[in-house]
């Protein structure tokens, strides 16, 4: 893992937390070819950080509408809690084809920042304890470390909410 400063032209994730004049870290580092845990636990193993730390970036629908779920590593998207913080009644996991299509991103490299075409934005209220959590830097080898609440300040229609499952998760 090499942490760097950020370098102008980088991802959109990137360079939405630049034009807004967010502090942050780049974090890259190398992955193995088969993730046996997905993506954000096997990436908060390589780098040797806390999974609580470590947040995934997840496309989903809400009554048919895009919406945007960010979890942490060490909990799984509660789909019906979900809808009822985005004010619907059924949520459902987008095709991953989908969702790179809406984002500009591949799966795995999702960043709930700088997408293609910007969707609400629920972050797990968990984030709010910690002083800084892990995103998706807009590609598979690069997160971003940044404050919760500057997070959810830039995300469209950003919001905290009660939408992990601690339970099924190990």
């Amino acid at each position: 893992m090499s942490k760097k400063k950020h370098a102008a032209g980088g991802t959109p994730a990137i360079n939405t937390l630049e034009k807004a004049g967010i502090h942050f870290e780049e974090l890259e580092y190398e992955h193995a070819e088969h993730m046996e845990h997905g993506y954000a636990l096997d990436s908060a193993e390589v780098m040797g950080l806390d999974p609580a730390t470590v947040f995934k970036t997840l496309m989903t629908t809400v009554d048919g509408k895009p919406v945007v779920a960010v979890v942490p590593a060490t909990g799984m998207l509660n789909l019906k809690s979900l809808a009822k913080a985005a004010g619907g009644k059924k949520a459902a996991m987008m095709a991953p084809e989908d969702a790179e299509r809406r984002t500009g991103y591949v799966t795995g490299g999702i960043s709930p920042l700088g997408q293609k075409i910007a969707s609400p934005t629920f972050i797990d209220e968990s984030a709010r304890e910690l002083d800084t959590m892990l995103v998706s830097g807009g590609k598979r080898t690069l997160s971003v470390r940044v404050k919760p609440d500057d997070l959810v300040k830039i995300v469209p229609k950003g919001a905290f909410a009660a939408i992990a499952d601690f339970s099924r998760h190990f």
